[in-house]
């Protein structure tokens, strides 16, 4: 029996290049916000999306989906594009209230062994999500359902934008509890070195402040 075939079409991109797997497993251990930080501020999600569960964290290469809104199709084709480790990056055109991800999808995502959702949009089946155990970002809980509209166009692994953010596919994307950002393939190793460095320097900080520093001191202010 041969193997299903992957989703293709003229909006599907199959092949980018990724960030190497030392850089996303250091990246792994890093705050979201140190990243951002060392990297000049960059690579923001909207601030709105956040991990269903508290204790949700995301690592990986990015894969973009741009979805009609309502429509949960091209999330479904996305799951088998993406490969082991890979993000799901959803942008749903800006109809947020819809329940464009659940239990269904977070197995099929789980069984690919994806590293996780984030949706500038709604998903469902919130509490059955966190014990899942898959990693969901998202801007929160709607049960409205969606479409499948087969003649609707979308697009994954092309420049997706949110808000002022591009997300490019093989993008370095990081979720933690504070938020989510996306960091240029080409700057990830560089910025990771940079926030290793910055979280060494916090560690310096705090032990000074914890002998009785003053911030204002500690930083020149």
């Amino acid at each position: 029996m041969s193997a299903p075939a992957t989703p293709s079409g003229p909006t599907i991109a199959q092949e980018f290049a990724r960030p190497d797997a030392a850089t996303v497993e250091a990246a792994r251990q890093l705050p979201v916000a140190t990243l951002h930080e060392a990297g000049g501020r960059i690579g923001v999600m909207p601030h709105a999306i956040k991990p269903v569960a508290p204790a949700f964290r995301i690592c990986g290469p990015a894969v973009t989906v741009h979805s009609p809104g309502g429509d949960n199709l091209w999330l479904h084709r996305a799951i088998y594009v993406a490969q082991p480790g890979d993000v799901l990056v959803v942008h749903v055109s800006d109809a947020h209230d819809f329940g464009y991800w659940g239990e269904i999808m977070s197995c099929a995502a789980q069984t690919r062994q994806l590293g996780g959702l984030v949706i500038d949009g709604c998903v469902r089946d919130g509490a059955i999500l966190a014990d899942f155990g898959f990693p969901v970002f998202a801007r929160g809980l709607c049960i409205r359902g969606t479409g499948k509209d087969f003649g609707a166009r979308g697009w994954i692994n092309h420049p997706t934008l949110f808000g002022d953010l591009t997300v490019h596919a093989g993008d370095l994307v990081v979720g933690d509890a504070d938020g989510v950002v996306a960091i240029p393939r080409e700057q990830a190793g560089a910025v990771v070195q940079a926030a290793v460095a910055r979280e060494r320097k916090e560690a310096d900080v705090i032990s000074q402040i914890r002998r009785g520093a003053r911030t204002l001191e500690v930083y020149g202010f």
